[in-house]
């Protein structure tokens, strides 16, 4: 019995399982950016499917409590459902793993400013949302909160290797 190749068969691609779209690249990115930020070594997180362009990610910079880094967790946590909900697209917050002790963030995605905005004014009316917020005052564990909100440079975004490059 002869083998057959095929043109597609004789180049290599990784499995299905590794290849990712532009959108879950930015997510990573983002994800991994944060982290080695913040010192961590490694970070672990499941996919999110995202249903909607991210072109700009609200990068949240909070001075909190380093005394209550329990409390913080309760009230990143309770965003979970929220901030989807009234139309952000969460990516995760982080807590101080090692090194500062009292900086947090949080990142979540937008397709626009202007859906921003819509965002925001869904969290003021949103009962679960100003609940967690009034929390959060109550106890003191957020400082201060700065906002920052971030594109992709797109001739830096997922840009492999050419082949026989080193990886």
């Amino acid at each position: 019995m002869a083998t057959r190749m095929v043109a597609s068969e004789m180049t290599p691609s990784p499995p299905p399982a590794l290849q990712i779209d532009r959108r879950e690249f930015m997510r990573l990115a983002t994800t991994f950016a944060a982290a080695l930020t913040m010192g961590c070594d490694v970070v672990c997180a499941k996919s999110i499917s995202m249903k909607t362009a991210i072109n700009i990610t609200c990068f949240i910079r909070y001075e909190i409590d380093p005394y209550q880094p329990e409390a913080f967790k309760e009230y990143a946590e309770n965003w979970g459902p929220i901030i989807p909900r009234c139309g952000g697209h969460l990516v995760g917050y982080f807590l101080p793993y090692e090194g500062t002790n009292n900086v947090a963030w949080g990142l979540i995605g937008f397709d626009s400013l202007a859906s921003y905005e819509s965002y925001r004014q869904k969290l003021k009316i949103d009962p679960e949302a100003r609940k967690n917020i009034e929390a959060a005052v109550a106890k003191r564990i957020i400082l201060r909160e700065e906002r920052t909100f971030l594109e992709v440079v797109d001739g830096t975004f997922n840009v492999a290797a050419a082949p026989g490059e080193a990886k």
